[in-house]
């Protein structure tokens, strides 16, 4: 394998074209998408009813098309799941991506067409290793084995031929059958649905693996290492795999896990952001270090960006490439290979960049504290809780925060359960590191926190090891993508949690 990797090298430098075709000319490629889209899809079901063979412009199809979100399109992904053909897509959806909200026991089925995972995740994927070995053109990442933490698998009994898993067990099982030689561990330990005696397998079956990459959730894959440390008995990941170089993540920002993952790893590594949902595979770091992650232009995915403010109107104005903004608030709003159409995938985003087109995750359209007006959200929280952790020494492993408001005794506040890792010296002296610290990053909050007019010091309450993870636990969501809402605008979840 070690003779590949110029071979692999060159042919990654070789597939750059491709890539800076649609990263010099975005615009050009969206409208391409588009049209592809409409054109391919018009006579389904669901383009009959907007007339897609009508459609010549991304004017007429925002005009004609509203925009959805996933109870809007539940039913026509109901018919997809019986076994119905050409309600959302032309050609058969067997399978389902199965993405449980973090908030509510109901689960999400996004179809996953076969373009949707050649033309999209597979594509995108072969993009980032590109992308890669473009900026290390002397890695060795492929004379290894990727670890790869994350999937469950279940079958849709209302049909035979219809299958659903979460994401990463959707893409394992429909990948070629010569990834198994640069992947680990075994699929009858990948698909595991019990995470605990997933983690044990997982440690035991890649210890004497040769690995050169990870990706994974941090949470869990944090939670792999010490176990794997436990066992070893080294001190170090870098001791157990001397080859890791890359680790791959997504899903929740990294910001309040780096300096773990530095400790843990103890040696230095690169880190690669990617933004890999059920719905499509959006971005990823073309930079290392970079602020901000590469927007997939021409990945049968087409764009949209609602300002915040739009949100929960009946006809919400959305902007292309051409409009937006950096340094502000967007909702994704999606048209996918997939058959979603306009589609709200909940995610707020920030553009960093507009040459080429760089984005960041910043929350979730209803993951946010706004009670008092000021408007905090989850890239703030994460930034704020980093500060605080570097300031005081403290570890964070897992929070969230909620509002409590105003009664007889005093006015608002926002109460934050905090899993600590390794806890603050002086507790006092972390709150005032965080309370400071969302005075930079926010305005808002600042002005609200002036003199405590309406909003007091923030309360923060640590919460035993392990707490989190019991409520994911009792909610039947321990592992793979699941997460912790880091903001809730009510008090609901805070409660749960602390009712354990």
């Amino acid at each position: 394998m070690k003779l590949l990797s110029p071979a692999i090298s060159r042919l990654a430098r070789l597939r750059m074209w491709r890539i800076e075709a649609w990263m010099n000319n975005p615009a050009a490629a969206q409208r391409e998408v588009l049209q592809d889209l409409v054109t391919t899809a018009q006579y389904t079901q669901f383009g009959q009813q907007y007339g897609f063979e009508r459609l010549f412009s991304v004017r007429d199809f925002k005009n004609t098309v509203p925009v959805h979100e996933y109870d809007d399109l539940k039913p026509h992904i109901q018919k997809m799941m019986e076994g119905a053909e050409n309600i959302l897509w032309p050609t058969p959806v067997t399978w389902f991506a199965k993405s449980s909200g973090t908030t509510s026991d109901k689960s999400k089925f996004i179809p996953v067409s076969e373009e949707s995972l050649k033309d999209g995740h597979y594509r995108a994927a072969k993009d980032v290793l590109t992308l890669y070995y473009n900026n290390f053109p002397a890695s060795d990442l492929l004379t290894g084995k990727g670890l790869v933490i994350g999937g469950s698998h279940n079958v849709n009994q209302l049909n035979e031929e219809i299958q659903f898993g979460d994401l990463s067990a959707v893409l394992m099982q429909n990948a070629p059958f010569w990834s198994s030689w640069i992947r680990t561990p075994d699929l009858s330990i990948a698909l595991m649905e019990e995470w605990e005696s997933k983690i044990e397998k997982l440690a035991r079956s890649t210890i004497p693996e040769h690995i050169t990459s990870i990706s994974g959730v941090p949470t869990w894959t944090l939670v792999l290492f010490r176990r794997i440390l436990e066992i070893t008995g080294k001190s170090s990941i870098s001791e157990v795999w001397p080859h890791l170089e890359l680790y791959l993540h997504g899903g929740v920002s990294f910001v309040p896990y780096r300096e773990q993952f530095e400790q843990i790893i103890g040696k230095p590594i690169n880190y690669l952001e990617m933004y890999n949902a059920s719905e499509g595979f959006f971005a990823a770091q073309d930079k290392p270090g970079e602020d901000g992650m590469l927007l997939f232009a021409d990945h049968g995915i087409f764009y949209e960006f609602m300002p915040l403010e739009e949100y929960g109107k009946p006809f919400p104005h959305t902007v292309g490439l051409q409009k937006v903004e950096t340094g502000r608030n967007y909702a994704l709003v999606i048209s996918t290979n997939g058959g979603l159409w306009r589609y709200i995938v909940g995610d707020t985003i920030r553009f960093t960049s507009l040459s080429p087109y760089r984005i960041r995750v910043s929350g979730r359209i209803k993951h946010f504290i706004n009670a008092f007006g000021e408007e905090l959200i989850v890239d703030n929280s994460d930034k704020a809780i980093a500060t605080a952790c570097e300031q005081t020494g403290a570890i964070v492993n897992e929070y969230t925060a909620a509002p409590v408001y105003f009664s007889a005794t005093g006015n608002g506040a926002h109460e934050w359960l905090i899993e600590f890792e390794k806890e603050p010296a002086d507790l006092n002296g972390f709150i005032y590191e965080l309370d400071t610290a969302l005075k930079n990053l926010n305005s808002d909050y600042e002005a609200k926190r002036h003199k405590n007019i309406a909003l007091r010091m923030p309360f923060v309450r640590p919460v035993a090891r392990g707490t989190f993870h019991k409520w994911l636990q009792q909610k039947g969501k321990l592992g793979g993508q699941h997460k912790v809402p880091r903001l809730s605008n009510d008090r609901t979840l805070v409660e749960e949690i602390l009712s354990l």
